[in-house]
């Protein structure tokens, strides 16, 4: 998918859309990237002189990338917003900063309805920086 079809399925737009690209996706994996840049508008105060991601983004990265996925799990899924509801064993290992590109890694582990249970792996050059469990539902829109 490229940033048009990503913008189909999310509602997230600039500066929150954090997936530039799903490389790979289908009902059980999704491979998706974030080009961390330095004009992204988070690096002005985290941390001036020594930008840092903030971790929290990296997450919602992972979580926003994870909706290829569950797009798969439920009937017209433009009619649905995305929410998460638990974060878990999440570790930081090491810091991303401007001009690295996020690979994530998201595999399921367990979906019911539209509820989805995701592991997830973030990388920067083949090197682990983050990951986490993350639990998610799918919710109607009330505007549809």
């Amino acid at each position: 998918m490229d940033i048009y079809e990503i913008m189909e399925m999310l509602p997230h737009r600039y500066p929150f859309l954090l997936v530039d690209r799903i490389l790979e996706a289908d009902k059980k994996h999704v491979k998706a990237l974030k080009n961390v840049t330095m004009n992204e508008p988070f690096f002005q105060g985290h941390f001036p002189g020594k930008p840092v991601m903030p971790g929290v983004l990296i997450i919602e990265s992972m979580a926003q990338s994870a909706v290829a996925l569950i797009v798969n799990y439920i009937d017209n899924p433009k009619d649905y917003l995305f929410y998460f509801m638990k974060i878990d064993k999440v570790k930081f290992r090491k810091p991303v900063i401007p001009g690295d590109t996020l690979i994530h890694e998201i595999t399921l582990e367990k979906e019911r309805g539209t509820m989805v249970v995701i592991k997830g792996k973030s990388y920067v050059n083949e090197k682990l920086v983050c990951e986490g469990e993350l639990t998610a539902m799918a919710v109607k829109r009330e505007d549809k």
